[in-house]
């Protein structure tokens, strides 16, 4: 569990700081909480911190005459170590607001801990679509993505185009079981079958058994209810029992570019997936996404470190609207500003914490089609935000009236 302070020493500022006590001296604190070292630090981790610290940069470093500051943290993948750490920034540490966690059994531990303590919380990496719904809140809200969206733009889109029957391989938390759930909905009105699916430990290296279940099932497609270093293993052990070339497809319900960068394009190529950001989209998102790989190396972003970008940019702006940083104030001006910055023009944030944008649908390139880099996908499709998003009035939020 180890920390970052971003300007002045952290720990002269972690014992000078009482939350009650605030000045134009006294830092903003932001901070960033995710895994730093596990399955999900490289759609996340320090790419997070990176992006966080570029919004901060790019407001101009102050907000109401206030210094920005930019901590994280690895929450390990435990909700009880992550709600540990939130409650800790809170209270002690002076943190206003914290953003990205990955893994929705601990981002909605940490939902609990930010609606008890008043505090924003600012999610990009957790998918659950109960983040909105039954466990909704005025202190967050949801950036990058959920189950409902991704499950729909790609399963209904895969069993429309032919893939009628479904075996899913679900990684057995929170994400994971609400990604198949909802994934089966939009199959079935798409007028598909579930034939079956099989629940695999979080961290899981040999797929076979699962993968030797799916091949017996003889479904049209093998959905992949997962995400990170699962995907990648399962994509992984997928090729070397020739999945593909026996006849059956494969469907990953949530992918990012770092995956199929690990996995590169002889293993990817023809996977369909759904995602709410490439950096190749367009002329902005190339100029940010040049920034970004600027200080990481090279890599370009996934669409979590671009949710984490646009996520502190807007809450940094619903602070200087408000005119505080008082979190009930600061929540209800996000909900009324218009979200606008480099890698979302044009979005609005819902009464139950959802950022309605759009999503994409792409298809993995062959080999032969990449000219060069991280030039992996095609678009296959805009999904508009009001076909890709739950519906308001379906989600049970409890603000929703």
């Amino acid at each position: 569990m180890r920390y970052l302070c971003i300007g002045a020493a952290l720990g002269a500022l972690m014992l000078a700081t009482p939350a009650t006590a605030q000045s134009t001296n006294t830092p903003l604190r932001i901070g960033v909480l995710n895994d730093q070292s596990g399955i999900y630090a490289d759609l996340s981790g320090q790419g997070s911190v990176i992006a966080a610290r570029m919004a901060v940069e790019d407001f101009g470093g102050k907000v109401l005459d206030r210094p920005i500051e930019v901590i994280f943290a690895d929450h390990q993948n435990k909700p009880d170590v992550g709600s540990a750490l939130a409650s800790r920034w809170y209270d002690a540490e002076n943190v206003s607001a914290i953003v990205d966690v990955p893994v929705s059994s601990v981002a909605l531990a940490v939902q609990e801990v930010a609606r008890e303590r008043k505090k924003i919380v600012l999610f990009s990496a957790a998918g659950s679509s109960d983040l909105t719904g039954k466990a909704c809140s005025l202190m967050g809200t949801q950036w990058s993505f959920d189950s409902i969206a991704l499950a729909k733009g790609t399963a209904s889109a895969v069993t429309k185009s032919g893939g009628n029957t479904w075996f899913f391989l679900t990684a057995n938390y929170a994400f994971g079981t609400a990604m198949e759930a909802d994934a089966r909905r939009f199959i079935a009105e798409a007028g598909g079958q579930v034939l079956g699916s099989v629940r695999h430990p979080q961290g899981t290296t040999d797929f076979s058994s699962f993968l030797l279940q799916a091949q017996s099932s003889k479904a049209k497609v093998i959905g992949l209810a997962n995400a990170g270093n699962d995907t990648i293993n399962a994509l992984k052990g997928a090729s070397e029992f020739g999945i593909v070339a026996g006849g059956q497809k494969l469907a990953a319900m949530l992918t990012f570019l770092s995956d199929v960068h690990s996995l590169g394009l002889k293993t990817a190529q023809g996977l369909q997936l759904t995602e709410s950001f490439y950096w190749d989209l367009n002329d902005s998102t190339r100029a940010w996404s040049k920034r970004f790989g600027e200080r990481m190396n090279g890599r370009m972003p996934t669409m979590v470190h671009a949710g984490v970008y646009s996520a502190v940019t807007h809450y940094l702006k619903a602070i200087k609207a408000a005119g505080t940083d008082n979190s009930e104030k600061v929540a209800e001006q996000m909900r009324l500003l218009k979200v606008s910055d480099a890698i979302l023009p044009e979005a609005t944030v819902r009464q139950d914490g959802r950022v309605l944008r759009p999503f994409y649908l792409f298809e993995v390139k062959k080999p032969e089609e990449s000219k060069g880099p991280y030039d992996y996908y095609k678009l296959v499709r805009e999904i508009p935000a009001d076909e890709a998003v739950r519906p308001l009035n379906e989600g049970n939020c409890p603000l929703v009236k």
